[in-house]
């Protein structure tokens, strides 16, 4: 079988073979800010879902160009993390570097962010939509030049008087969420399993909303 597609079509082996590994890579980016000042801040929730889910499997980011990386094996399937270090409102630029750099389908991109619009904990999947109001969001759809990618949103709420929004999501958890805060951070782990080896329609039915 395989002669007759190297005969008819021109596919090689190793064409074959390079196509079927990069569907089995995924690039997962977690949005943030780098330094002191904007950890444990609920700007930074992708960077802390993202440093969750390496202490859980026991592996280490190493700063790259425009990021922090790691890499996660798991069944079969590799998982580059990726945490921006160009600031938020520059985030497309790490993205589309990685996944050029990694020939990683466009299919096979999740961004974990932060959403004032969903209640505290709040997890919603969506393969498309607009930025939001978010420039993180915003610069990456400017550089892949696209709304169509996977987006993983973790709700921060938007508990803030008028004109207060800045200091809100680059403020710390308060001590109610804070409590709450590593169960949240367990069932974002899952759903980034979920997504990579059952997913994204699965995902979106098993996880949104719970």
């Amino acid at each position: 079988m395989f002669g007759f597609l190297k005969k008819w079509l021109g596919f090689s082996k190793e064409t074959l073979q390079n196509d079927e590994d990069q569907m089995k890579k995924f690039l997962i980016v977690g949005l943030g800010n780098i330094g002191d000042d904007y950890t444990d801040t609920r700007h930074n929730i992708g960077f802390k879902i993202l440093d969750f889910l390496a202490k859980k499997q026991d592996i280490t980011f190493e700063t790259a160009k425009l990021g922090d990386i790691t890499t996660l094996k798991l069944k079969g399937r590799t998982l580059i993390l990726l945490k921006p270090s160009t600031y938020m409102n520059l985030s497309g630029k790490a993205v589309k570097y990685w996944l050029d750099k990694e020939k990683i389908p466009l299919d096979n991109l999740l961004i974990v962010t932060d959403d004032l619009n969903l209640p505290f904990g709040a997890l919603r999947l969506k393969t498309k939509g607009s930025d939001g109001g978010h420039n993180g969001l915003k610069d990456i759809q400017n550089k892949l030049q696209t709304t169509k990618y996977n987006r993983f949103r973790f709700g921060i709420s938007a508990s803030f008087s008028k004109g207060r929004q800045v200091d809100y999501v680059l403020g710390k958890w308060n001590a109610e969420e804070s409590t709450k805060l590593d169960e949240r951070l367990n069932v974002s782990v899952d759903l980034i399993k979920s997504f990579v080896l059952a997913g994204v329609s699965n995902t979106m039915n098993l996880f949104n909303g719970k």
